[in-house]
């Protein structure tokens, strides 16, 4: 069960300030639990606090950084069921996919807890030229300061994870602000990382208003942004955050394509994961199916068999692998799309209908390229299929897109996945799986409308430190 009530974490405290924010339970649609929000004034307050701790956090050791994400790790390990259950009920997530998530969530603060002490440096020669015959240098990475990270509601533990265990190996303190749609889990986490050594100031995590969260992107003494969310918000903060670095991951409707040579019921059975989990709200969920006009009517029998199979339901039942979109307002604006799509010639194979959250998984084809359920991101369970004869031009169809975070190709060419992976205008390229397919030490992040930079731990890690050089003359 949640508590009644959670409070936000300012400087490493708990602060119960209100109960301002009712978490609703997705599926029921009930209040689960009650929130607080912090003002501006407590945003300001923790901005002040890390930036009073960025000293204290540079200065503490790899081992001690090290032995903090260890601790949290046993504790996530102890509270498993605890936090699945809150994904279950403030995100609508199916239980199985919130044990995977959890999962996820040990994973990545494992990775950094390794990476913690191997933040290397280099020596570097100087002695380029007779000017610089007597001078030597190296570089060391050195942590950048006080991070600001807002966070999605899909992913609400492993995405915030994706922020806070890197800056936490980098010696960074940070602010994070999770999604008012679903703050439990990433205060259940602020609950643990009050348990440790932490400096004071070190970290905050602060559900607030959208309009009162300005000063994450706008305030100076946050030296790096990092944002997980909708293209909209992403590139508008973006243009608001002055001379900080920003980092950002942001949507995408990826396509996957099957070649003539593939294992089809291996095809389908990863298709169907890769569309529908966890109701298909994935930045890389499958979207766009493109299959080799062999294969077309046996894929689309296979999948038109498989989504209509798939058990819609409480999140918390076991069997169930379509829970509720995030909310009626979301699954409202896709089935429009559906509907849209179907007026405008296109095919429903499955699904299509919608009650409250809860949105058949659905399966189209037909699809013009520029309807929304194609153009756009869906972000929910919908996929739309086409089929090709020539492997280049499924390629430019993947590239017809202004998002471009992942691809998947079955194919068992191998010089068809190299020129996949040369052509495709992508930030990664899963060869024999789909799309969705995302292991948490892995670069990820995409090109175009779907964002800047990677994350992945070290790769985080990266954007939350800056190189210092040192160069040493020896005189003559």
């Amino acid at each position: 069960m949640l508590q009644s009530s959670y409070p936000f974490y300012l400087a490493n405290k708990a602060v119960f300030a209100n109960q301002d924010l009712a978490v609703t339970n997705k599926y029921s649609n009930q209040v689960a639990t009650h929130v607080a929000m912090a003002s501006v004034t407590d945003i300001d307050n923790a901005i002040t606090a890390a930036d009073k701790a960025k000293h204290a956090m540079q200065a503490m050791p790899a081992y001690k950084r090290q032995a903090i994400l260890q601790h949290c790790i046993e504790r996530f390990k102890a509270r498993y069921e605890e936090l699945a259950y809150a994904l279950c009920i403030e995100a609508g997530k199916p239980i199985k996919d919130a044990r995977g998530e959890v999962t996820r969530l040990i994973d990545t603060f494992q990775i950094a807890a390794e990476e913690a002490t191997r933040i290397y440096g280099e020596v570097m020669p100087m002695d380029i030229s007779p000017r610089a015959e007597d001078y030597q240098g190296m570089w060391k990475r050195v942590p950048i300061g006080p991070c600001s990270f807002i966070s999605p509601f899909n992913f609400p533990l492993n995405l915030a994870a994706h922020k806070i265990a890197p800056a936490i190996a980098a010696g960074c303190p940070f602010i994070l602000k999770p999604a008012s749609l679903t703050p439990v889990s990433a205060l259940i986490v602020a609950e643990i990382l009050a348990e440790t050594d932490l400096p004071e100031g070190a970290f905050s995590i602060l559900p607030c208003h959208r309009d009162g969260a300005d000063l994450f992107t706008t305030d100076e003494r946050l030296k790096l942004l990092s944002f997980t969310g909708s293209p909209d918000v992403g590139w508008a903060l973006k243009a608001k955050a002055g001379k900080k670095p920003v980092v950002l991951e942001l949507g995408g409707n990826a396509a996957c394509i099957v070649d003539h040579d593939t294992d089809l019921e291996d095809a389908v059975q990863r298709i169907i994961f890769g569309a529908y989990y966890q109701s298909g709200q994935s930045c890389i969920s499958v979207q766009r199916i493109i299959v080799h006009e062999s294969l077309y009517d046996e894929a689309k029998a296979r999948l038109t068999a498989a989504v209509n199979n798939l058990v819609m339901g409480d999140p918390l039942d076991e069997s169930t692998f379509i829970g509720p979109m995030i909310s009626e307002k979301e699954a409202s604006r896709l089935h429009g799309w559906i509907e849209e799509a179907r007026a405008g010639g296109a095919n429903v194979l499955a699904g299509g209908q919608r009650e409250g959250a809860m949105l058949e998984a659905t399966l189209l084809e037909n699809v013009k390229p520029d309807m929304s359920i194609s153009s756009q991101e869906a972000f929910g369970p919908v996929a739309i299929l086409s089929k090709f004869s020539d492997f280049d031009a499924a390629l430019d169809e993947v590239n017809n897109s202004d998002f471009g975070l992942q691809a998947g190709i079955f194919t068992k060419d191998i010089y068809k996945a190299y020129k996949a992976w040369d052509v495709l205008e992508v930030g990664g390229v899963v060869i024999g799986d789909v799309p969705s397919w995302r292991v948490d030490h892995m670069p990820y992040g995409g090109v175009k409308d779907s964002g800047l930079g990677r994350e992945g731990v070290r790769f985080a890690i990266e954007d939350m430190t800056e190189l210092k050089l040192l160069v040493l003359r020896t005189p003559k």
